[in-house]
């Protein structure tokens, strides 16, 4: 697989990286399989997916344990990321990003994934409570402490934003800005895909202009991009596109024509014995958005995993981009 870096530390992975979260968090619980899991986390790194997207909240810790087991005996292949910040209750989810807790939160994470180094931390959110550069300040000590090789920081505030009609990642731009001046940016994590393109107009440019890596969340649009999801099926009530507005019935019938357009441009791509999905098609054009971005779609099967890291052989012409760019735009519940 083509290999990409991340950051002004080179950090060297595969293309296409691994989201781990559905195997144990957020998606149709009912159908997670532990066994199927760690398949699938072998699979992507027998492709050259090295990059392992995790975090301290999926479960919660679960995620982590699971992505352990496989580190215990395939460390030197993987590229880890893990973050922190978030805490999960019964019915609630709160951000804590006091130095102490972010110490030994990042030696709770370091015994469950069975490692003494993580690749990238990440802070999950900001605690609004703690001036975001202690945090980070204490997420840079953990660098030199030699536990941590570099540090990313997730977008926040996706979805008031789009409400509030205000450019998407300002937010997230400030808190960039802010915590450079402590220590240096390697990652920015946020969400960009077909259907969810806001990240092309300020946050991509800020990262490339600094070389700074972006890893590119949700590529598969929480999996209605892969056209394999029926409008009106349902889903499960812990399942998040339960909540998505989206993921209405209503709203996956009008956003058909963004699948009809994929599956096209598949086509085109696609010959004898090796059929293009409309997936890789997605992928394929996060890839094509810079050097400097990784889609991490999120996977729990071998199948998908396979799948998905075969889309990094897929390059888009010029027509093939154009033809993304002239899709209309998503739709939610809102609009």
């Amino acid at each position: 697989m083509e290999r990409r870096t991340i950051g002004a530390a080179t950090l060297d992975v595969g293309a296409i990286g691994l989201g781990c979260m559905p195997m144990s968090w957020a998606y149709t619980c009912s159908r997670q399989r532990g066994e199927e899991s760690l398949r699938a986390v072998h699979a992507a790194l027998d492709r050259g997916s090295t990059l392992l997207d995790t975090a301290d909240m999926y479960g919660p810790f679960t995620n982590e344990l699971l992505v352990g087991r496989v580190l215990k005996e395939r460390r030197s292949e993987a590229f880890v990321s893990t973050k922190v910040g978030l805490l999960v209750g019964e019915q609630h989810i709160v951000a804590n990003g006091r130095p102490g807790y972010v110490r030994r939160a990042c030696d709770a994470s370091l015994r469950r994934l069975q490692t003494d180094v993580i690749d990238l931390y990440q802070l999950h959110r900001a605690d609004p409570e703690i001036p975001v550069e202690e945090t980070w300040g204490a997420m840079a000590d953990l660098v030199s402490a030699g536990k941590v090789r570099s540090l990313g920081l997730c977008a926040v505030g996706a979805r008031s934003a789009r409400r509030s009609g205000a450019r998407l990642h300002d937010g997230t731009i400030r808190q960039l800005e802010r915590v450079q001046q402590v220590f240096p940016v390697s990652a920015v994590e946020a969400e960009l895909s077909v259907w969810s393109t806001e990240a092309l107009d300020a946050l991509l440019p800020w990262c490339a202009a600094r070389g700074v890596g972006f890893l590119a969340a949700m590529p598969l649009g929480n999996g209605f991009l892969t056209g394999t999801l029926t409008p009106g099926e349902g889903f499960e009530p812990d399942d998040l596109r339960a909540r998505h507005p989206r993921f209405t019935a209503e709203m996956m019938a009008a956003n058909q024509p963004i699948v009809v357009g994929l599956r096209r441009i598949a086509r085109r791509h696609g010959h004898l014995g090796n059929a293009v999905t409309p997936a890789q098609v997605a992928l394929a054009w996060v890839l094509a958005q810079g050097r400097h971005v990784v889609p991490v779609p999120g996977a729990k099967r071998e199948r998908w995993v396979t799948e998905n890291a075969g889309a990094a052989g897929l390059r888009l012409t010029a027509e093939d981009l154009a033809e993304v760019a002239a899709l209309p735009g998503a739709r939610g519940s809102w609009d």
